[in-house]
């Protein structure tokens, strides 16, 4: 009995998981004749297409051969793929994709080309001058929460946090520290030379390391330019070299009149807080317990968990966070039409009811507009108070359901 349960769980552990982005995937590639697919490297993208297209061919332009062949001779190259190919990290060929769309141009068929690609700023504007209108883009990031429950282990808060949410932390059971450590180093190597020449690697390993110290506040540019010592434009280019390659992301301050902004600089996330705890030295998840940015990453893992429920419903996350002169600050803000949806994160696993102080002071500035509220938490009691629903981080990208309904 014993070997028959190890046996099970061995293979539960390298099981594919269904990858709730996959059913707005399946709908897509019945209508688009292209479907594009970005996201961060290692995030699950060539498992996805495979996964859901097996029977088409793959073919990986990080390949030398390929990338050559496709620059070399791109008309052959694609006449070899007649009943469709899944083109993975296509933004190494971006010439290529002028030539994709002479072939989609003259035939009706869906699905013709999967594309995938770990670079959304060049590659999204490459797609923009040659597949406009014909192509449906996806974005997946790692892990959500739901898709870890499906391993047959529990984890708790700090699991999540520490571990991240990347697929072969899961799937393989590998050291979070290891494997972030060589992620950080393919990153600096692969991704970051072909985006830009930075000669001095150390400053900007000093940078992101900063940058990770403030997740979840306020950028302030000109102070991570000066504890650098390199310009603000600088350290704007290197910022806009984190987001392109799905590292950082900034949170917008709402607003409803520009003229009556309130806060004009963004806030700080990660994508993979598991990367933010590689970064902030965080070497074992019991450090979390007392370090001063528990919470902040926690925070961070929830406006995770929103985007990516938006992402896996084909919808573009529309987050921003409140603050008004006074410093109150209320995490979360989801504009629907004109109606306001509103949520503050706290990482206690004990409600109380001073954490519904700024909702209410946002109910108050939008009284006609607020539809639902939210106060996400680590507890397990969910409930309603004062109008407010109390929940779980962990059903946290439920809120996405609300929305329209």
């Amino acid at each position: 009995m014993f070997v028959y349960l190890q046996l099970n769980l061995k293979y539960a552990k390298n099981m594919l998981i269904d990858r709730q982005i996959s059913a707005e995937l399946r709908s897509l590639a019945r209508k688009y004749k292209v479907i594009t697919i970005t996201g961060p490297r290692q995030s699950g993208k060539t498992t996805l297409v495979k996964q859901v297209f097996p029977e088409m061919k793959y073919v990986s332009m990080e390949e030398t051969d390929n990338r050559e062949f496709a620059a070399n001779d791109p008309r052959a190259f694609l006449s070899k793929y007649n009943e469709g190919v899944i083109l993975d990290e296509i933004q190494r060929t971006p010439d290529l994709l002028s030539y994709i769309q002479g072939m989609v141009d003259s035939r009706s068929d869906p699905a013709q080309f999967i594309l995938t690609g770990s670079n959304q700023f060049s590659m999204l504007s490459s797609i923009s001058q040659s597949l406009a209108g014909r192509t449906a883009i996806l974005k997946l990031l790692p892990f959500s929460i739901g898709e870890i429950n499906s391993f047959p282990e529990e984890y708790d808060t700090d699991d999540y946090l520490f571990r991240g949410f990347y697929p072969a932390i899961y799937a393989n059971d590998l050291d979070p520290v290891r494997t972030y450590s060589y992620y950080f180093e393919t990153y600096i190597e692969k991704d970051l030379r072909q985006l830009i020449r930075i000669k001095d690697l150390s400053l900007f390993t000093k940078f992101i390391r900063l940058c990770a110290g403030r997740i979840g506040s306020i950028l302030n540019q000109s102070q991570i330019a000066n504890e650098t010592g390199v310009s603000v434009n600088t350290i704007d280019s290197w910022l806009s070299i984190l987001e392109a390659s799905f590292i950082i992301f900034r949170l917008p301050p709402w607003f409803d009149n520009i003229s009556k902004r309130l806060i004009k600089s963004p806030k700080l996330y990660f994508y993979d807080t598991g990367i933010a705890c590689f970064l902030l030295g965080i070497r074992s998840k019991d450090h979390l317990t007392s370090h001063p940015l528990r919470g902040n990453l926690f925070e961070n893992m929830v406006v995770n968990e929103l985007i990516k429920a938006h992402n896996n419903h084909g919808m573009n996350p529309q987050l921003y966070f409140f603050r008004d002169s006074s410093g109150n600050e209320l995490d979360l803000v989801i504009p629907e039409g004109l109606n306001l949806h509103a949520a503050e994160i706290k990482s206690s696993e004990t409600f109380h009811s001073g954490f519904l102080k700024t909702i209410q002071l946002f109910k108050k500035i939008y009284p006609e507009r607020i539809k639902s509220t939210f106060l996400i938490y680590s507890g397990t009691t969910e409930q309603e108070v004062n109008a407010t629903q109390v929940i779980n981080f962990r059903n946290a990208g439920d809120m996405v359901y609300i929305q329209g309904n």
